[in-house]
C-alpha cells in the first residue's frame, strides 16, 4: 500500500536563496512513498522544532526536500535548502500560531470545498478517481482524512498573510525608487508581447437542437429514475469535462460559485433528488443532490449542450469576411465594428482580449491559444485577420476577427514600456519586506525552539536566537 506524502509549499516568505515564485500559497502534491523510500536520506521521525503549540517533524522537512528533487529544482544533498525548507514551515507555524491569536476560524465545510478542488486536480492527472484510489490502496474518503488537517492549517495561514498585506500600496516615487534599485545586469528581459482586439460572431443555436438535446437529456433522466446509476450515465454522457469522469461530482460549493439557474434549482433539491431539466449558458444540465452542509453543497450533473449547425458557422463566417473588408476599405473603423457587430462582452472596452493569467491585455507567446498564436505571428501591426474559428467559455463553436493592435520587440524592462509590470514587481517587494518584519517581530514574542542540527542554519530570521 502507498503512503501519501503531503508536501506543502508555502511560498511567500522572504528569502536570499530564492527557492520560490512571488505567489502566497501553493497547493498540495501526493507522491508514493516509493520514492522516498529510494532515497538514502530517509530517516526516522523526530520533532525538530516548536513554534507555539505545533511542531515541526523531520519528515515535514524530508518530504519538502525530497519534493524539490522530484521537480528538479535541486539536484544532490543539500543542507542549505534544508534550512531553507525549515524555515519556510517555521513561517506557516507562525501563522497558525497567529490565527489562534486573533480567532481567526476556518469552518469543515470550507475546508472541504477546498479539499475537493485540490482532489480534483490530482484525480484529473491520474485519469479517474479509482485509478487514484488504486495507486494508493485508500479510498478518496481516506485521502481526504490525511489530507484535512494539513489544508485546514495553510487556509488559517493563508488568511494570516492576507492581512498581514492587506492595504499595501505603493505610490509612483516608491516605484521609482524601486526601479532605481534594481542592478542595471539584473534588470529582467521582457519577452515579445501582444495587445489582440476582436470581433465575435456567436451562431444561433436552433430551435430544433435545442428540443433535440432536452428530449435526450429527459430519456436519460427516466432511465434514472427508473433505476439506472446516475454516476455511470454521467460518466457515458455528460459533456462537462471537469466532472464527467467522476461521475458527474462537482464536489463542494457555495452561493455565488456556480450558474444562477443551476444554483436556483440546486439548492431546493433533497438529498438524492433528481432535478428536471434545467437551462443555463452552458446547455442542459439534470442534477442529483448528494450533501448539503448549510450554504455549501454537493451535486452531481449532467450537461448536454446543443451544437451550433454547419451552415449557422458557415453564415457566421461570411459575416465576420464582410465586416472585415468594410474594415480594410476603411468604411468603418475597428472599434466601430466592435460596438455594431460583436457579440462578445468586451464589446465595451473596443473588443481587447485579456489575459486569463494576468487579468490584464497584453500576451506573452505562450500565454495565447495556439490557434490565434498561428494566426497573429504572421501580422503586422493594425492588421486584421480572415475569420478564425474559436471556442467561447460555454465551449460553443463561434468565429472571429482578430486586430493586432501592439506588439513589442523583447527588450530590458524600462519605466515607459513596463510601468504596470514594474509597479506590481514594487508591490511585491513593499509586501515581502512588511511580512519580514512581521516574522522578527512575531519570532521575539513566541516561543520557538530549534533543535542543534538545524539552529545553526543561516536563517533570514533568528527565531528568537540571540
Amino acid at each position: 500500500m502507498n503512503k501519501i506524502i503531503i508536501f506543502i509549499n508555502l511560498v511567500f516568505l522572504p528569502q536570499k536563496h530564492m527557492i520560490r515564485p512571488l505567489m502566497f500559497l501553493l497547493g498540495i502534491s501526493l507522491v508514493s512513498n516509493a520514492f522516498s523510500q529510494q532515497n538514502e536520506e530517509f530517516v526516522i521521525d523526530q520533532v525538530v522544532a516548536v513554534v507555539g503549540k505545533s511542531i515541526i517533524l523531520e519528515s515535514d522537512i524530508q518530504n519538502q526536500y525530497l519534493n524539490y528533487r522530484m521537480q528538479g529544482v535541486i539536484t544532490g544533498s543539500s543542507e542549505a535548502i534544508k534550512c531553507q525548507i525549515i524555515e519556510q514551515i517555521l513561517f506557516q507555524k507562525l501563522m497558525v500560531t497567529q490565527a489562534e491569536v486573533d480567532s481567526i476560524e476556518v469552518s469543515d465545510i470550507q475546508v472541504e470545498a477546498d479539499l475537493d478542488r485540490r482532489l480534483s486536480g490530482f484525480i484529473q492527472q491520474f485519469g479517474s478517481q479509482e485509478k487514484m484510489e488504486d495507486y494508493y490502496g485508500k479510498s478518496l474518503a481516506e485521502i481526504k482524512k490525511e489530507l484535512y488537517d494539513i489544508v485546514y492549517e495553510q487556509m488559517l495561514a493563508q488568511q494570516v498573510q492576507s492581512e498581514i498585506v492587506s492595504g499595501i500600496d505603493v505610490t509612483p516615487s516608491e516605484i521609482r525608487s524601486y526601479f532605481r534599485s534594481i542592478p542595471q545586469d539584473s534588470i529582467p528581459l521582457i519577452k515579445t508581447e501582444y495587445v489582440i482586439a476582436e470581433i465575435v460572431k456567436n451562431p444561433p443555436i436552433s430551435i430544433e437542437e435545442k428540443l433535440r438535446v432536452k428530449e435526450q437529456l429527459n430519456e436519460i433522466r427516466k432511465r434514472i429514475l427508473d433505476g439506472s446509476s446516475f454516476s455511470t450515465l454521467a460518466i457515458m454522457y455528460s459533456q462537462d469535462p471537469g466532472s464527467s469522469k467522476k461521475g458527474g461530482e462537482l464536489g463542494f460549493y457555495g452561493r455565488g460559485q456556480l450558474y444562477p439557474e443551476f444554483e436556483a434549482v440546486a439548492f431546493k433539491l433533497k438529498e438524492g433528488e433528481i432535478s428536471n431539466v434545467l437551462e443555463t449558458e452552458a446547455g442542459y444540465h439534470i442534477i442529483q443532490m448528494i450533501e448539503r452542509k448549510g450554504d455549501y453543497i454537493n451535486v452531481r450533473h449532467i450537461l448536454l449542450s446543443p451544437k451550433v449547425s454547419p451552415l449557422d458557422l458557415v453564415i457566421a463566417k461570411n459575416q465576420l469576411d464582410s465586416i472585415a473588408l468594410m474594415i480594410r476599405a476603411d468604411s468603418i473603423t475597428f472599434t466601430e465594428a466592435v460596438e455594431q457587430f460583436s457579440e462578445a462582452e468586451n464589446v465595451n472596452n473596443g473588443g481587447i482580449i485579456i489575459n486569463p493569467y494576468t487579468m490584464g491585455t497584453t500576451f506573452e507567446a505562450d500565454q495565447l491559444d495556439p490557434q490565434v498564436s498561428f494566426v497573429i505571428e504572421k501580422m503586422n501591426v493594425d492588421e486584421i485577420s480572415n475569420p478564425v474559428p474559436m471556442k467561447t467559455e460555454e465551449q460553443k463553436d463561434a468565429y472571429r476577427i482578430l486586430l493586432l493592435k501592439k506588439k513589442t520587440q523583447p527588450h530590458k524592462a524600462n519605466m515607459v514600456d513596463d510601468y504596470t509590470r514594474i509597479r506590481e514587481w514594487a508591490l511585491q517587494d513593499k509586501q515581502m519586506k512588511t511580512v519580514a518584519k512581521w516574522i522578527d517581530d512575531k519570532a521575539q514574542n513566541t516561543y520557538v525552539r530549534i533543535i542543534d542540527e538545524y539552529s545553526a542554519c543561516d536563517f533570514d530570521h533568528n527565531w528568537g536566537r540571540e
